[in-house]
């Protein structure tokens, strides 16, 4: 990798090289076995837009990516403790790999994203590295954004109705009440009747024009028993730009307990909220019957090493769903017997299929349709 930079480096006359910079007012372009290491920091004010292979971020300095155009990057990869930070967007157009490090945007400057466009995606994010700031989609349907804060990961899974030509969403770790970068506030005391408590710890921006659901989960940091004891009630709000107050979103019911889930809105627009977060409803909750806890423990040693639900025996219609504590579906299978053996079928993180999915707990949905029920649960899946 260090000899195809370097020729890089040597030959394309666009690029000048700086103590702290690399800086092209050309026209670069990246072959499909092509690879550009970036160690310090890029200024683009040409043309970097019609490439093929990987351009990585390394090091273990911040680096600040800029100039009067986004660069459009084909593989694109991120391995940095500290942070890139975007004072211009960056496209990508397939596999965004967060190995280590964060993509870092300014709230208050809200064109500036990482846009993943048409069929890209993420891969291997989580708290040590994802967006931390506004992250975007081009020609996209249902995504999940990889957002957060400096801290962790706090992704949206975006479901819409269509094709969204443009949306972007981030994270923030902060009270609607007194919000940083907003020109105004959300005072969650100002709400519809059927809504109780509404969260003064965090919210997601998003936006879009195309009806979507949106999923979004809760940790330990986001104090779900402020809000409620009974998780169940959980739900999704937005602030209405119409109503100018906190109006429910209730969805599909929440899954969890008081320091994991996740929940599902119904279908809106998100250009009519300003902001979505999570409340407590005063309705009555939309009910699962609830089962035990399940181990699952693919070692190969003859024991609990595939997910089995005695009932499912009473109801060979059915079928089965398994979340991870983010929301993100790793596993469906209708008709299901005893196939999970901790491995994915579905989802972004397929393209790491062949090592298993991580330790922890997950969450699942079993619909019994031979005899109209429906039951959730958790299962800890361990190696």
């Amino acid at each position: 990798m260090i000899k195809k930079v370097g020729y890089i480096l040597l030959f394309v006359g666009s690029w000048a090289t700086a103590q702290s910079a690399l800086y092209n007012s050309g026209n670069l372009q990246i072959h499909p076995e092509g690879q550009l290491g970036l160690h310090i920091n890029l200024i683009n004010d040409g043309i970097l837009d019609d490439n093929l292979g990987l351009a990585g971020f390394y090091g273990d300095l911040p680096l600040t990516v800029s100039g009067a155009f986004a660069p459009t990057f084909f593989n694109l990869e991120i391995a940095n403790p500290d942070h890139v930070f975007l004072t211009t967007g960056i496209n990508t157009l397939n596999t965004t790999n967060f190995i280590l490090g964060n993509f870092e945007t300014p709230r208050n400057a809200t064109d500036n994203y990482l846009n993943f466009v048409t069929n890209a995606f993420s891969t291997n994010t989580g708290d040590i590295s994802k967006v931390d700031g506004y992250a975007a989609v081009t020609n996209q349907q249902n995504f999940t954004f990889p957002v957060g804060d400096a801290v962790q990961l706090r992704p949206l899974v975006l479901n819409s109705d269509a094709v969204n030509s443009f949306a972007k969403c981030a994270y923030f770790f902060e009270d609607p009440n007194s919000p940083s970068t907003f020109a105004t506030s959300f005072s969650t005391g100002v709400k519809a009747e059927s809504l109780g408590p509404v969260s003064t710890v965090e919210f997601w921006r998003l936006e879009g024009s195309v009806p979507s659901t949106v999923q979004l989960s809760w940790n330990e940091r986001s104090a779900i028993s402020l809000l409620t004891d009974d998780p169940a009630t959980i739900t999704v709000v937005g602030w209405s730009k119409v109503t100018n107050q906190w109006e429910s979103l209730v969805g599909a019911p929440a899954m969890g307990d008081a320091t994991q889930g996740f929940v599902a809105s119904q279908s809106f627009i998100p250009d009519d909220y300003e902001v979505l977060t999570l409340a407590s409803s005063l309705g009555e909750p939309l009910e699962f019957i609830s089962v035990d806890n399940f181990l699952v423990t693919p070692n190969g040693d003859g024991n609990n090493d595939s997910f089995i639900i005695p009932e499912l025996s009473q109801s060979p219609n059915n079928s089965l769903q398994i979340f991870d504590r983010f929301g993100l579906k790793v596993f469906e299978m209708e008709n299901y017997t005893d196939e999970f053996r901790g491995f994915a079928n579905t989802g972004t993180i397929l393209m790491g299929k062949e090592k298993g999915l991580p330790i922890g707990v997950y969450f699942f949905i079993v619909e019994m349709r031979d005899l109209n029920l429906d039951f959730q649960g958790f299962l800890y899946l361990a190696r």
